[in-house]
């Protein structure tokens, strides 16, 4: 018996120990969860039952150089819901509706999912309207004040300013580039439920304001940048370019003082224009051969080395032999005897052909390097390409020929100003840039930018020299059409072929470009004009891109209040090589004909032309073929697709006076084949024009020497 209650005992006692290592644990376990991960687990446990919804901040605004407002935020209300809150979710659809102009149902829907928190709409709300939303007192329902980007003149420099999303990022432009300064800090919306998503009692539900961002100052002028948009406008008008850009930039400080291109969009409804409009900016990202623009290059790398001086003589008889290779001077049968400063003129190519090789490559490269080619500028606009340049170890002489002139070799529009500013300024590069200031929302200046000098390419002599030379382009050479009244001009054309996608040139297609500087003595602004594939007869630089120059920079420095000097004026333009007198010329029929084809026909006649609709067909002209017009007359083009199906009624083009290359390789285009009687120019056709046939049939056509016509 005294046994049997000692093992109780012990028992009893070992069961009490137990007990109080199992509790002590406990208290132990208890104490570590409240005083070491109190705040730990206490915070995890408010963000399990909280929903953290952010609120972006005011974006800041955009001004030009002079304080004018391009870009701002406007304040917009957003409504949403907090489900669990709401009592009644048929009576909440059906008196938002009215205001939100939206369903009933689809906001039925909003409101009564299972989750703590839901946008109904965002940014549409106006101010009246969300003081009569809040007046109804919904449970459940709260407001945000947020902001919607607003530009206020819609096609002003679009491709410069881009553009925001939906949450107020910056997607393209300097709303992009400069996305950190703008966005500010996001506020939020604290709401407090359930795992259900359901009201809890004295819930958490609390609004931080968010702090606006920082505005930009631009070195763009709303004045200038009008100048440019306006003329763009004309481009399009006139010659219907596949795309054209115009730069204006300060050629001392590297500042953009203006830049646009086409095609444009509108900046508040961008996403209802095509992406190809507003992707990308040609003015930084556009690959092309410069042409004769390029020369600048040339003559300024020969006169710093001093292989060459203005008075030097030289000799074109219409071609210069490199390599293997004959190439043309524009002019027929060559310039003849003639100065350094008369190839600059004439824009002679066997000229600067002969200068560059007397340049040599290593030198010419490094020029090329010096003056920023082949290298993004850092202008800070997102896309900007690198250029194409020869690497240096694989170009021969007859790389460095073309180079001379503008081929062989690709920049882009910002590349081109920027090189040509520093061969005017006095030899310096300057780094462009497109953002002045930065202030805070007080409009206090936090950030300054200023000029950035990358390096001296050649020297404030030469520099002067090369303003010289281009000033006689424009008084007595190719540029004639630039000169600017009351201030003077230099510059250079430049025409140039457009290289297709599988390498060689592209018929018919050309980039008519102009750069240059004014006023001619002391440059206050430089522009570049370039019209790619412009779709007229039209395509000199001269022509096409002189008259731009012209007046952009005219009305620029009239702007800036710069002094005319009144006895500057310029004479009558002299007669150029493209300029010939106005004579009466026969419009041929190019109905039927496809467009390429069409344009060509009507060049070799001296005749402008416009086209209208889409596709690659003539169906109709005006006026007609036969018509007698005077030179330079505008036919406008009725344009149609070109039809898919094989088995298709083509209509018969008339082919009178084309020669037997010209005829066949027009109907192959057409889907038709010739057979040929006789030689020299068309003089009949087995099938007569306007008639239909098949795709396929045979058509004969009867050729007689001209001589024998």
């Amino acid at each position: 018996m005294r046994t049997t209650s000692i093992l109780i005992r012990k028992r009893i006692t070992l069961l009490f120990l137990l007990a109080a290592v199992v509790f002590s644990m406990l208290i132990f376990r208890l104490a570590w969860i409240q005083f070491v991960r109190g705040e730990e687990l206490g915070g995890k446990a408010e963000e399990m039952r909280t929903m953290d919804v952010p609120v972006e901040a005011k974006r800041g605004s955009v001004y030009d150089r002079n304080g004018n407002e391009l870009v701002t935020s406007v304040s917009a209300d957003s409504v949403y819901a907090i489900p669990g809150q709401i009592e009644n979710p048929e009576e909440t659809a059906r008196k938002l509706a009215p205001y939100l102009k939206m369903d009933e149902e689809k906001i039925y829907k909003i409101i009564t999912k299972k989750t703590g928190f839901e946008w109904i709409q965002r940014k549409k709300i106006d101010f009246e309207t969300a003081q009569k939303l809040k007046a109804l007192k919904l449970p459940g329902i709260g407001f945000a004040e947020e902001s919607r980007r607003y530009y206020l003149h819609e096609t002003l420099a679009p491709q410069v300013l881009g553009f925001t999303g939906t949450d107020n990022q910056g997607l393209m432009g300097i709303e992009k580039t400069y996305d950190r300064e703008l966005k500010g800090i996001a506020g939020r919306i604290v709401v407090e439920h359930d795992a259900a998503g359901n009201k809890v009692p004295q819930a958490l539900h609390k609004y931080y304001a968010p702090e606006p961002g920082n505005n930009l100052i631009l070195t763009l002028d709303q004045s200038i940048q009008y100048f440019v948009e306006r003329e763009l406008d004309k481009v399009v008008a006139e010659y219907n370019p596949k795309n054209a850009v115009i730069i204006v930039m300060n050629p001392k400080t590297g500042e953009i003082l203006g830049m646009g291109s086409r095609p444009t969009f509108n900046s508040n409804d961008w996403s209802s224009a095509p992406q190809s409009s507003w992707d990308r900016n040609p003015a930084i990202w556009y690959n092309y051969e410069p042409g004769s623009t390029f020369k600048i290059l040339t003559m300024s790398a020969a006169l710093e080395e001093g292989t060459v001086k203005e008075s030097d003589s030289f000799h074109d008889p219409g071609y210069i032999k490199v390599a293997d290779r004959n190439i043309r001077c524009w002019k027929a049968g060559g310039h003849g005897s003639q100065t350094f400063a008369d190839v600059v003129a004439n824009s002679c190519n066997p000229g600067f052909i002969e200068v560059g090789l007397e340049v040599g490559k290593e030198r010419f490269y490094r020029y090329l390097k010096a003056f920023g080619f082949g290298e993004p500028t850092g202008i800070r606009l997102p896309g900007e390409a690198r250029g194409i340049v020869i690497p240096e170890k694989q170009a021969t002489n007859l790389n460095l020929a073309t180079m001379s002139i503008g081929q062989s070799v690709a920049v882009t529009p910002i590349q081109l100003i920027t090189g040509v500013c520093a061969a005017i300024n006095g030899g310096e590069l300057m780094q462009p840039y497109i953002v002045k200031a930065i202030s805070d929302n007080e409009g206090k200046i936090i950030e300054e930018y200023k000029p950035k000098k990358v390096r001296q390419v050649i020297s404030k002599e030469t520099s002067k020299r090369v303003r010289d030379l281009l000033e006689g382009v424009v008084v007595n050479g190719s540029g004639s059409k630039a000169f600017v009244d009351g201030y003077g001009a230099g510059g250079k054309t430049g025409t140039a072929q457009v290289v297709g996608s599988s390498g060689g040139y592209v018929s018919g297609k050309y980039v008519a470009s102009f750069v240059g500087f004014s006023p001619a003595d002391d440059p206050e602004v430089v522009c570049l004009v370039v019209v790619s594939e412009p779709n007229t007869s039209l395509y000199y630089g001269s022509q096409v891109a002189a008259p731009i120059f012209k007046n952009v920079v005219q009305d620029t420095l009239r702007y800036m209040g710069l002094p005319e000097r009144p006895g500057l004026k310029k004479p009558k333009d002299p007669l150029v090589f493209y300029e010939q007198p106005e004579v009466k010329v026969e419009v041929p029929n190019v109905v039927n004909y496809p467009l390429e084809d069409a344009q060509k026909l009507l060049r070799s006649r001296s005749l402008a032309f416009k086209t209208k609709g889409s596709g690659d067909m003539v169906y109709g002209q005006t006026p007609g073929g036969g018509a007698e017009v005077l030179s330079g007359t505008t036919v406008i083009l009725d344009l149609r697709p070109r039809s898919s199906n094989n088995n298709s009624q083509v209509t018969m083009p008339d082919l009178k006076g084309l020669s037997i290359k010209e005829a066949g390789n027009l109907l192959d285009k057409l889907g038709l084949s010739l057979e040929p009687e006789g030689t020299g120019l068309a003089i009949g056709q087995s099938v007569a024009p306007g008639e239909k046939v098949t795709e396929g049939t045979l058509i004969k056509v009867k050729f007689k020497p001209v001589s024998e016509q």
